[in-house]
């Protein structure tokens, strides 16, 4: 039982660090981005516009725009790894004393963010053109 208590004392510990904010902070963001594509998404679902369980005024997408979209989710969800992947190694390298590698995983960080947040802001645009 001690165990219990101890592991609940080191998991408030860690809510007192700024990384671990940081990290909270970069899954609510993907998660906002997520939910806010995947609303789109579900409007141009054929089986719920046959179903009439959604009522929006988008048109029927053919092959070229659901492989788009299907290749850059993917590369969305791989992005988004490799941000949390070079944060962890940002964290890790500083704690150790390696600047020039904290450095270089900070600069890695911020380019796959740009680029998780430039895939999402593509897919949210096109599904704004194709929706309104």
């Amino acid at each position: 039982m001690k165990w219990i208590i101890h592991d609940l004392k080191e998991a408030l510990a860690q809510l007192k660090r700024k990384e671990t904010w940081l990290v909270i902070t970069l899954l609510v963001g993907f998660g906002i981005i997520t939910y806010t594509i995947l609303q789109f998404a579900l409007k141009t679902d054929s089986v719920l516009m046959y179903l009439r369980h959604t009522a929006s005024a988008c048109r029927q997408l053919s092959n070229g725009p659901i492989i788009f979209l299907f290749c850059g989710m993917i590369f969305f969800v791989f992005s988004c790894a490799i941000t949390f992947g070079e944060v962890q190694r940002y964290f890790h390298f500083k704690q150790r004393g390696g600047h020039f590698q904290a450095s270089q995983s900070f600069r890695a960080a911020f380019f796959w963010l740009a680029v998780a947040i430039a895939i999402s802001t593509a897919g949210l645009l096109f599904f704004n053109e194709y929706c309104r």
